[in-house]
């Protein structure tokens, strides 16, 4: 599909994108809004979360700040042509250490958010933003979509509800729904102040203030994906969510070629000019029990579905994040 025919198809559209400020929901955001889509983003805007006001700038969006535990959602979703559901509590350690809070916003505002789905846009294509978390630790690779669910920690139990509701949609109602299972996602407006979205965000903050990082562990293999095939994915599902190929399944999201976590900082150090520097060392004591180690995806199923392949390699993709976050330092950490 060409851009042109690609936004003949989303122009004038109502999209609406839960997580609509965070990383990849911002992402989401920008590429709609250029398309000529009409672009509701809603975020709770948490502090803890991936959430950056700085995210949507430049983006013609409307942004609602709310929490879909409890923000009016109704006239939010009312005749919406694609949902893109991103809203998600995605910290490891945040689900161990408040589980209610975890399920409140992983479980049971999804199943509010699809009752008032259901009443005010019930033909609406639904893409919803998942996780290989749900795998755990890998019993073979790549890991495919038949591979048994066995859920590290609690956030990846509350995760797996959450998208077993939606395709509860699709198998009851018949709604168009598509979910995809992300690994490890990065590139421009991923949180780096810290590593409660993913550790490669501490990474890109440390080599940018010419500090060191940590490496923990080191051998862990790793498949990347870099933001603008992430949003490719996501708009390929909701163009053909329909179809018999894509309505209702699930599908892993890979990207690069697998690298181990040792590899990926000597990556990242040679993005930087060669400048940068890191020291490994074991998992702490209370991360190493959710510790999946070496996870890459077989996504050979999306990719005969859709098409879809990425285009940005790992070098490339850490080059232009180091890039775009030299300007915007004060932003986002």
């Amino acid at each position: 599909m060409t851009d042109a025919e690609r936004a003949a198809q989303w122009r004038g559209k109502r999209v609406l994108v839960t997580g609509g400020a965070g990383f990849l929901g911002s992402a989401l955001c920008h590429e709609l809004a250029r398309l000529g889509a009409r672009v509701t983003a809603i975020d709770a805007m948490m502090p803890d979360g991936g959430a950056n006001i700085a995210n949507l700038e430049g983006a013609s969006v409307l942004l609602v700040r709310g929490d879909i535990r409890e923000v009016e959602l109704h006239s939010l979703c009312q005749d919406v042509d694609v949902l893109f559901n991103m809203a998600a509590q995605t910290s490891h350690m945040g689900g161990q250490k408040d589980p209610v809070s975890d399920i409140a916003i992983n479980a049971v505002a999804q199943v509010r958010l699809i009752g008032v789905m259901r009443e005010a846009a019930p033909k609406a294509a639904v893409v919803h933003a998942s996780t290989r978390q749900f795998y755990g630790k890998p019993l073979r690779l790549p890991v495919d979509e038949l591979h048994p669910v066995q859920p590290p920690d609690a956030n990846g139990v509350s995760k797996f509800a959450g998208e077993q509701y939606w395709l509860l949609e699709q198998r009851v109602l018949g709604r168009p729904v598509v979910s995809l299972r992300l690994t490890n996602c990065y590139g421009p407006r991923l949180r780096i102040r810290d590593a409660k979205q993913t550790f490669l965000g501490i990474w890109l903050r440390q080599v940018l203030r010419d500090e060191g990082f940590e490496v923990w562990g080191g051998e862990q293999l790793r498949d990347l994906t870099y933001v603008d095939d992430v949003v490719r994915a996501f708009l390929l599902a909701a163009e053909q969510a329909a179809r018999p190929e894509l309505a209702g399944r699930v599908f892993n999201l890979g990207g690069s070629p697998p690298a181990s976590l040792l590899e990926l900082a000597d990556l990242l150090i040679a993005a930087n000019g060669g400048q940068g520097h890191y020291a490994v060392k074991s998992f702490p004591a209370d991360r190493a029990p959710i510790d999946i180690g070496s996870y890459h995806a077989d996504d050979r199923a999306f990719r005969a579905a859709t098409g879809w392949a990425p285009q940005v390699g790992l070098a490339e993709g850490l080059a232009r994040s180091l890039e775009w976050y030299r300007a915007r330092l004060k932003d986002y950490t």
